[in-house]
């Protein structure tokens, strides 16, 4: 006599690939920092008086022609509060999920901050400025707003080095360890050269336009099994529970 009993097998559903629009917004937080550099540099090289060694980006947003440099503060604003939606769609069900795109959202937003409360003038830009720099109202804002930035985006760097991790891309997130030590670094020499403040600032949104573009890229599948979503308990409640199986054979006669 055979005996048939079915063993239940744990089956651990993939998590969905992310709609259209979450892809949209997630190639906004791609290309949200190069595009900011871009137009930075590009008017850097030609306004009067600007100098990369002595003035930061920020500063370009004073002048006739600043209102070029405060859209494109509100422009990476948007596109990165886009992509930081994109991201947590992405991640959803995985590590990092919340406090990853929460921290880039408000590196999001500290640019519309820079964008409505701009700079000081200082070292001699715009044109007929004084170089020494007097702090106003609206420049201690935009100095903070920087600083508070700056700083979630290094908190994020350092949370999404765990999605990277699980996702088997140990290098990235070896290097998403390091970034903000970089940029920090950057910041922390501002005082003897803008142009290491700069390119602090500017390693940080590199990085992160390869950090979102990496994880978001990556199949879902490459997740492993214990760190993907349960299944809804509406899917649980449908499907067929089953015994465990064991089979016995007994000899003929018995």
């Amino acid at each position: 006599m055979t005996q048939t009993l079915d063993v239940p097998r744990h089956v651990v559903p993939a998590r969905p690939a992310p709609g259209l629009v979450a892809r949209w917004a997630v190639v906004g937080g791609v290309v949200a920092g190069p595009l900011f550099l871009v137009a930075g540099i590009a008017q850097g090289l030609t306004r009067d008086g600007f100098d990369f060694t002595r003035h930061a980006i920020s500063q370009l947003a004073l002048g006739e022609a600043g209102w070029i440099q405060t859209a494109s503060f509100l422009l990476a604003g948007v596109l990165l509060v886009a992509g930081a939606a994109g991201l947590r769609r992405a991640l959803r069900g995985g590590p990092g999920a919340a406090w990853g795109p929460a921290l880039i959202g408000v590196f999001g937003i500290s640019f519309w901050a820079a964008a409505f409360f701009p700079a000081d003038a200082g070292a001699g830009f715009p044109a007929g400025s004084p170089d020494a720099t007097v702090m106003s109202g609206h420049g201690g804002v935009h100095m903070a707003a920087g600083m508070v930035g700056y700083l979630a985006l290094c908190a994020a760097f350092l949370v999404l080095a765990r999605p990277l991790a699980a996702r088997g891309l140990r290098g990235w997130a070896v290097a998403s360890r390091v970034a903000p030590v970089l940029v920090l670094a950057g910041f922390a020499a501002s005082a003897a050269s803008v142009l290491a403040f700069t390119a602090g600032a500017g390693l940080g949104l590199l990085w992160l336009s390869a950090v979102t573009a990496r994880l978001a890229g990556t199949p879902a599948g490459r997740w492993p099994a214990e760190l993907r979503a349960a299944p809804p308990r509406a899917e649980l409640s449908r499907t067929p529970d089953r015994a465990p199986s064991w089979r016995r054979r007994h000899p003929a006669g018995h």
